[in-house]
């Protein structure tokens, strides 16, 4: 079972990414802002991160890929940066965070699960 962490401060994104991933095949976990995302990475492990850029509180979503990214513990995740912004300075920011890829808001369910299903079948992921 692959564990996902979706990092986003809107409750109905996550509710909408936990409805269309929570399945036999995935065990997703939730964080409302960036130090809540770093202390559920560290205990869970998640092989996937789902990660907001704009979050409350002092670190933002690419702060908290690149505090992820540069720990031992958790640099294996896959971070995914969500954004409703096509700002070249974000993507760029977040690919130096550690982030490997984009996805845009707002996304279709169907949308995220071929995301994820590019992701873990090896194969190379396409922006969105």
């Amino acid at each position: 079972m692959k564990k996902i962490l979706i990092v986003d401060d809107s409750r109905e994104i996550r509710e909408l990414v936990i409805a269309t991933l929570e399945t036999e095949e995935y065990q997703v976990f939730e964080a409302a802002d960036g130090a809540k995302a770093i202390a559920t990475a560290l205990l869970e492990r998640p092989d996937f991160i789902i990660m907001d850029v704009m979050l409350p509180g002092r670190i933002n979503g690419i702060e908290a890929t690149k505090i992820i990214k540069s720990n031992p513990l958790t640099k294996q995740c896959t971070v995914l940066i969500l954004t409703g912004t096509d700002d070249s300075n974000i993507k760029e920011m977040g690919l130096d965070a550690g982030a490997s890829d984009f996805f845009m808001k707002p996304f279709s369910p169907l949308d995220l699960l071929q995301k994820l299903e590019d992701v873990f079948g090896g194969r190379t992921p396409n922006e969105f």
